[in-house]
């Protein structure tokens, strides 16, 4: 259950982090609610999975996931820019979060 957990607390991490861009810096009701819903609920699903998941492996994770998701977003949702660059970095981080699945005995 930890890692569906972690799963989950990731997908709201890109959630909140988008919210929080549509929200012009909190002075819109609703995504500012959204942001601080979804925050919240990430934050204690990563409580929850580090029970029985190191701190480094799920502390990455959900920030990697977040991370990549929300470039996502930018990208398809908000049509912010595509390069080289940009991908190979999200390649990296993709990369960096399949290891650290396959290092963690949990």
């Amino acid at each position: 259950m930890a890692w569906i957990y972690l799963a989950i607390a990731g997908v709201l991490e890109i959630v909140w982090a988008f919210s929080m861009k549509q929200s012009e810096g909190f002075s819109k009701l609703v995504p500012s609610l959204v942001t601080l819903v979804t925050m919240v609920a990430s934050f204690a699903l990563l409580s929850l999975s580090m029970k029985s998941l190191p701190l480094g492996t799920a502390y990455t994770i959900w920030t990697g996931i977040g991370a990549v998701g929300a470039f996502l977003v930018g990208i398809f949702v908000l049509g912010e820019q595509v390069n080289a660059m940009r991908i190979g970095a999200a390649v990296l981080i993709v990369s960096g979060l399949l290891l650290m699945k396959l290092s963690s005995p949990a």
